[in-house]
């Protein structure tokens, strides 16, 4: 059992992740704005507990063991998100704070229940997989919408960045995860994404920070 403040470690050094698996103690130092002594006092820590790879001046990175917890309060912090949204009303803007809260109680049961009430999803609100009781998660095979060629169609699938000011910004352009678009064309300059809603007479320009943050599918696979 870890207290919310290692919890909140291991899912910054899991979210964090570069490809290689690994984390800049810079990194994670500003991700939590926390000071660097104490970031390396608690891998030290951490180290101990077989949670993570550590030597001094070197990028950090999970054990197998500290990839599996990390999972596991992902798994909570899911579940919960889901759970706001689909049972209480909440709008997926508003779920991530009182998940934050709820994510550091430690009951398996609760968690689980949660989980068989919401007849088991696989993905949470904006779209981000749900960690199963073993801490394995399945990733959607999703692309960012800047990375598709005009002409294609393609589904919303999931936000990278689901920041609050994000979210309403996209509930602003009614783009719900499921919407449908058709690229029209790419500005080269900028890389902005001008996009055709599919089944409605409404094309909206999106820039490239924005276009970044959309993970979709193609509409044919």
């Amino acid at each position: 059992m870890f207290s919310s403040i290692e919890e909140n470690y291991l899912k910054a050094l899991y979210n964090l992740s570069d490809e290689k698996g690994e984390v800049s103690t810079l990194a994670l130092s500003q991700s939590l704005d926390i000071k660097m002594p104490t970031v390396n006092s608690m891998m030290k820590k951490f180290l101990k507990k077989g949670l993570v790879y550590y030597q001094s001046y070197k990028p950090l990175k999970l054990t197998e063991k500290g990839k599996k917890e990390a999972a596991l309060i992902l798994r909570k912090h899911r579940l919960t998100e889901m759970y706001l949204v689909e049972k209480m009303g909440f709008s997926w803007e508003d779920v991530h704070e009182v998940a934050e809260q709820i994510e550091h109680i430690h009951s398996e049961k609760f968690f689980n229940k949660m989980d068989e009430l919401l007849d088991y999803p696989k993905f949470d609100p904006h779209g981000s997989p749900i960690p199963d009781k073993q801490g394995n998660i399945e990733g959607g095979r999703f692309k960012k919408l800047n990375e598709y060629q005009i002409g294609e169609i393609v589904e919303l699938s999931a936000i990278i960045h689901s920041s609050k000011e994000f979210l309403k910004y996209l509930n602003s352009k009614n783009f719900n995860l499921g919407i449908k678009f058709q690229i029209k064309s790419v500005e080269e300059f900028d890389g902005s994404v001008t996009v055709q809603i599919v089944g409605q007479n409404r094309t909206e320009v999106l820039s490239n920070m924005i276009a970044e943050k959309l993970l979709v599918k193609n509409c044919l696979n």
